[in-house]
């Protein structure tokens, strides 16, 4: 995640372009799943055969109508209706709207909604987290711990809501009291990437919220669905409520509404997660304006053949495959788990980020080496050592250790407790999201000095004579 002076935070850590979902042959629209038996618990989400994609207190779209399909067996799911400009334009005004309700209500009875919605996401932890394997591709234990991941941040964020805050501060004047005052930003504007299609939105949604903030979200378009039963959870607990929808706004689509969220001096925080090239774009047009199943698919077919173009590169650079390296014979965007060596720790394939399951091993003669190695690529996102070795551990913790924004011992680089700040240095961004002081992001700072006393003195014990 980045935050720049326009008020951006952007995370790289997942292949996310803002243009719409493949196209598919005319010949897999005549079933969808969401009319066959086996998928029937769909509706229990609310979901149809055709869903709105726009929430701003009232669901609606007027944009293109896209179908979004299931990575194991590429067959449609059932089909969304995206937001059209007009329809961002109504939103944002009526996001707007609802923040001066928002902004004045307790934070601590703010955070009394958000634990309203962890609840009910926890009453359909399984359902969503089954919709996540299904549109997203991963497998059902890890689509139910994504879930788990948004309730766990909206507890983590009910607590929040009663610490946020600023010191008081010893001021140098006699009569005078400086304090440090935290206000929300506004409107926060959320896109997210494929690969993590309820988790992000909720370490966003949950922290801004109590904060004092509206959201607006845009997911990915392949995986719309999600978006679309997300905000239906939510806006029900609005709605009991007797609050503003559009607290929580929604709008589904592609370029069009990334670029115009990016663009717009109305959003005053822009939270983007997705692919470095799309993060520098989105960065720019800120600046300008100031079960049994342990291994999943691969999100689409343009990303099976990122990942085979990734194989031949590495052997072309003097890479061996070891393992895998092919594309399962079966239905679905399903890959081999693949191992190369033999490459050089600056071969320029192993600086590429592919979003696939490749692995590449490296010799290495010393520590300096290696960690020098870790250092050298333009993500740094997670990293991870093995050692038992205590001194070794403290220098990869240490300021000549790696630079990246998560770093591990004798655990893997994936996965992140909701406790800590999530985010990573480089080309990965550059801010933090979820827990420890992530919340800051969020709000406004203001240092505000009360004179109490009589007199009007100086600070620096300035006196004019």
């Amino acid at each position: 995640m980045w935050r720049v002076p326009g008020h951006l935070c952007v995370r790289f850590a997942g292949r996310s372009k803002l243009s719409g979902p493949r196209s598919r042959p005319a010949a897999f629209m005549s079933t969808l799943l969401i009319h066959q038996p086996q998928y029937a618990w769909l509706k229990e989400l609310g979901l149809r055969e055709e869903n709105e994609g726009v929430y701003n207190g009232s669901w609606g779209g007027r944009g293109e109508v896209i179908t979004t399909y299931c990575p194991a067996n590429n067959e449609p799911i059932a089909r969304v209706r995206q937001a059209s400009v007009a329809d961002y334009e109504e939103t944002v005004k009526k996001a707007r709207e609802a923040w001066r309700i928002w902004a004045d209500i307790p934070a601590p009875k703010r955070g009394e909604v958000v634990r309203q919605i962890g609840d009910a996401l926890r009453e359909k932890i399984q359902v969503l987290g089954s919709l996540v394997s299904l549109e997203m591709g991963k497998i059902l234990v890890e689509g139910v711990g994504e879930v788990q991941e948004y309730v766990d941040i909206c507890d983590y964020a009910v607590g929040l809501s009663r610490m946020i805050g600023g010191p008081i501060l010893p001021s140098e004047r006699p009569g005078h009291a400086l304090i440090e005052q935290w206000n929300p930003v506004g409107l926060v504007g959320i896109i997210t990437a494929f690969n993590f299609p309820v988790a992000v939105y909720g370490w966003n949604n949950a922290i801004a919220m109590i904060c004092g903030n509206v959201c607006l979200w845009k997911g990915a378009p392949t995986t719309s669905l999600i978006s679309v039963a997300v905000t239906k959870i939510i806006a029900k607990v609005l709605e009991d409520n007797k609050l503003p929808g559009a607290i929580c706004s929604l709008t589904c689509g592609g370029a069009d509404i990334g670029t115009a969220m990016a663009k717009d001096e109305r959003v005053n925080l822009l939270s983007f997660t997705g692919s470095t090239q799309v993060g520098k774009q989105v960065a720019l047009m800120v600046q300008e304006r100031f079960a049994n199943v342990l291994y999943g698919p691969l999100h689409t077919k343009q990303a099976v053949n990122m990942f085979l173009g990734a194989v031949e590169a590495a052997k072309k650079e003097g890479g061996t495959v070891v393992y895998g390296g092919k594309v399962m014979d079966r239905p679905g965007n399903y890959v081999e788990p693949t191992i190369v060596t033999g490459l050089a720790h600056n071969a320029s394939i192993a600086h590429t980020e592919t979003f696939a399951p490749i692995l590449y091993v490296f010799k290495f003669k010393n520590e300096d080496e290696v960690f020098a190695w870790n250092n050298e690529v333009k993500q740094g996102l997670s990293s991870s050592i093995f050692t038992k070795d205590l001194g070794r551990i403290f220098r990869w913790l240490g300021p000549k250790g790696s630079d990246c924004g998560i770093v591990n011992v004798n655990i893997p680089t994936s996965g992140a407790e909701i406790g800590g700040a999530f985010g990573g240095e480089k080309h990965t961004g550059g801010g933090r999201e979820s827990g420890s002081d992530a919340w800051k992001q969020y709000m406004r700072r203001s240092t505000c000095t009360i004179n109490y006393s009589k007199d009007l003195p100086l600070a620096q014990g300035i006196k004019f004579q």
